[in-house]
């Protein structure tokens, strides 16, 4: 049976950038946010690369990515993403970084999801990560699946596998345990954490193929109307940093131990 298959996720700054939060006429954001270099959001990406191992099991399974980001950052992005494996873009122009309502958030990815025609709810697989690179809240896909009416959701999960129609899926557990669960049939929610599979090397002719639709569908981005009411972020700043550093010779590692729980413990 082929499976329809949406994967929500936005971008996130790259991660070797310095972030620096600064307070805008909207409220915290990041400084110099529109200049740094964007990636696709790596839990996010971790669902997308499974949807299309899933999908290469399937014959005829389809691949949806909902996404809201800024579409000029978002085209930029997608340039990379789009030659890693053919799939369907369906963007909603708004803010990208972590300082957004996830509960907003969540009732317009479901809008644009239930928007799409054609959607059999007895193939759809609603996946997505776990948590973000921009918001660890972890509770984006949980609402998109409630705003949906899926019932059966599964977070931090490692991995998939379909065993006569049905999902097998493992998902992490406190103690760093797998907990097992048998889903009978689709549709299911399944928020992923890293997963096993590599990155998918790049493939520019299916670039070519996904941006020749992509950038129809980016001009025809609606922007997503985030109000933000009843949520505001008062102030955001960066972890402070400290560092201590002693260079000692011959000293026992009981003695450091001890030493390091002293340090730890004031």
């Amino acid at each position: 049976m082929p499976y329809q298959i949406i994967v929500c996720g936005g971008i996130a700054p790259d991660p070797l950038q310095t972030l620096e939060p600064a307070m805008g006429p909207a409220g915290p954001a990041l400084k110099n946010e529109m200049m740094l270099p964007a990636v696709f959001d790596p839990w996010a990406a971790h669902a997308l690369y499974e949807a299309a191992h899933l999908a290469r099991q399937f014959p005829g399974s389809s691949i949806r990515v909902v996404t809201l980001a800024p579409k000029a950052k978002l085209q930029q992005v997608m340039m990379t993403v789009a030659q890693k494996l053919p799939f369907e873009l369906i963007p909603i122009d708004g803010p990208g970084g972590g300082f957004t309502d996830a509960v907003e958030v969540s009732k317009v990815l479901a809008q644009a999801i239930s928007a799409i025609p054609g959607i059999d709810m007895s193939q759809f697989l609603l996946f997505g990560g776990w948590e973000s690179a921009t918001r660890g809240s972890g509770c984006v896909i949980p609402m998109v699946a409630a705003r949906l009416g899926i019932e059966d959701c599964f977070l931090a999960v490692d991995e998939l596998k379909i065993e006569d129609g049905a999902l097998v899926i493992k998902e992490r557990v406190e103690g760093g345990l797998l907990q097992v669960s048998r889903c009978s049939a689709p549709p299911a929610a399944l928020a992923w954490a890293t997963g096993s599979l590599p990155e998918p090397p790049n493939h520019p002719q299916t670039g070519m193929a996904n941006m020749r639709a992509m950038m129809p569908a980016l001009q025809r981005a609606k922007p997503a109307g985030l109000t933000g009411e009843g949520f505001s972020v008062p102030q955001a700043t960066l972890p402070a940093q400290q560092r201590q550093t002693q260079v000692v010779k011959d000293k026992p590692a009981a003695e450091i131990s001890r030493e390091l729980l002293e340090w730890i413990k004031g």
